[in-house]
């Protein structure tokens, strides 16, 4: 196989705005010359004779062994994730939260001490909370929404920080640039899930993260096709506590979901950014509707961290989080009433998608725990698809005339 990006002889241009990096980063053509990304679906890799196997082994050949450790597909996908992120380097996995787990448990050991923001996605408060103190690993989850919060949990055997930011399901904006900051000074690492504002909207790396992650499963994909993850940071950080624990715990990424994935990356902008605008003007319409006790919006000024979001964010988002009057009740009658948009528990995909947390995605969490975070019997979270957005707005209007 030989590497010929765009043509002979051209090289990558890091100037490249995002939109031209999803489609042209990272692509390593075969002797064929393909347009499209080739698919290698193969387990393993022959070698033209046993020294040369020894010395792929030996890390003396950057050849490929085993699709468990690493896959050209897989490889042009982590490429083209690194371009569009500024990473060094990458690590795609089957899974968001494979990529979410990967990222903690490979940087800690028992003693250390794991300080996260209370308001994650049910798998990811799962790991912090409830797997990490199996393994002697200790944690505490805090409201990250206020960064002295932060400064008063670090412990002296504090290693790291986790945060999401939007928030899962309530949409709070966490203070990235900050709690980095305060990572640095004890000499922690932040890692960042980013994948509600997407690579589009939100730069934490830039913002002084240190290690970031996505469900490539939602807005990269897009369009509810297959599961994917990938963890990003320095080459550095990767070499020392992701390699090892990739190779031998096997998260490993299909070559046919790493192919998919790229094609998903090419339509990105293009997506995001309708269906961004359609859920600013859902976020508008629901808030100046009398069934509607609150909106929580990025982008909107009585978001309760707008100056935040100013600061750090480029863009709103695809996901609206409301509150119903009405209780329980009226949220599932709301639901229930919607024609076009469907009740799933996914997000981020073309088609719109509508859950309710405390029934689905944090139903684990105690009642205290969800009221901690605003997760009431009344909220309901909406991921905005491609669907012409006045179509979407009447079916919304219509559902709420039973309210």
């Amino acid at each position: 196989m030989t590497d010929n990006n765009l043509k002979a002889g051209d090289t990558e241009n890091t100037n490249w705005r995002p939109a031209t990096k999803m489609i042209h980063s990272g692509i390593s053509r075969s002797q064929f010359g393909e347009t499209c990304e080739a698919m290698y679906l193969t387990q393993g890799f022959v070698y033209d004779s046993a020294e040369a196997a020894e010395a792929r082994f030996k890390g003396e050949d950057d050849g490929f062994i085993y699709s468990r450790y690493a896959n050209p597909t897989v490889e042009m996908f982590e490429k083209r994730m690194c371009a569009l992120e500024g990473a060094e380097d990458a690590r795609a996995m089957a899974s968001g939260m494979a990529a979410v787990s990967a990222a903690l448990l490979s940087q800690v050991s028992a003693g250390d001490h794991v300080v996260a923001a209370r308001a994650l996605f049910g798998s990811c408060r799962w790991v912090v909370e409830t797997l990490m103190p199996q393994y002697g690993i200790e944690t505490t989850l805090i409201d990250g929404t206020k960064l002295e919060n932060w400064h008063n949990a670090v412990r002296p055997n504090t290693k790291v920080f986790f945060l999401e930011s939007p928030t899962n399901p309530t949409l709070e904006v966490i203070d990235i640039a900050g709690v980095a900051a305060l990572a640095d000074s004890i000499g922690g690492n932040l890692v960042v899930d980013n994948v509600f504002a997407t690579p589009l909207f939100q730069r934490p790396l830039e913002l002084g993260a240190h290690v970031v992650v996505y469900s490539a499963t939602k807005h990269i994909d897009g369009q509810g096709r297959c599961l994917g993850g990938i963890v990003l940071s320095s080459k550095d950080w990767i070499d020392e506590n992701l390699h090892d624990y990739f190779r031998h715990t096997g998260p490993s990424l299909s070559p046919f979901n790493a192919w998919t994935l790229m094609k998903g990356l090419e339509t990105l902008p293009v997506r995001v950014r309708q269906q961004t605008h359609s859920a600013a003007r859902i976020a508008d319409l629901l808030a100046e509707h009398n069934a509607i006790n609150q909106v929580i919006y990025p982008g909107r000024a009585d978001h309760p961290q707008a100056d935040i979001v100013k600061k750090q964010m480029h863009g709103g988002s695809t996901l609206v989080a409301f509150e119903i009057a009405g209780g329980k009740q009226a949220a599932f009658a709301f639901e229930n009433r919607l024609n076009i948009i469907r009740i799933s528990n996914n997000l981020g995909d073309a088609k719109s998608l509508i859950t309710h947390p405390a029934t689905t995605t944090h139903k684990n969490l105690s009642e205290e725990a969800r009221s901690e975070l605003g997760i009431s019997d009344a909220a309901v979270r909406l991921s905005v698809g491609l669907e012409d957005e006045d179509d979407l707005m009447e079916d919304i209007l219509q559902a709420l005339d039973t309210v």
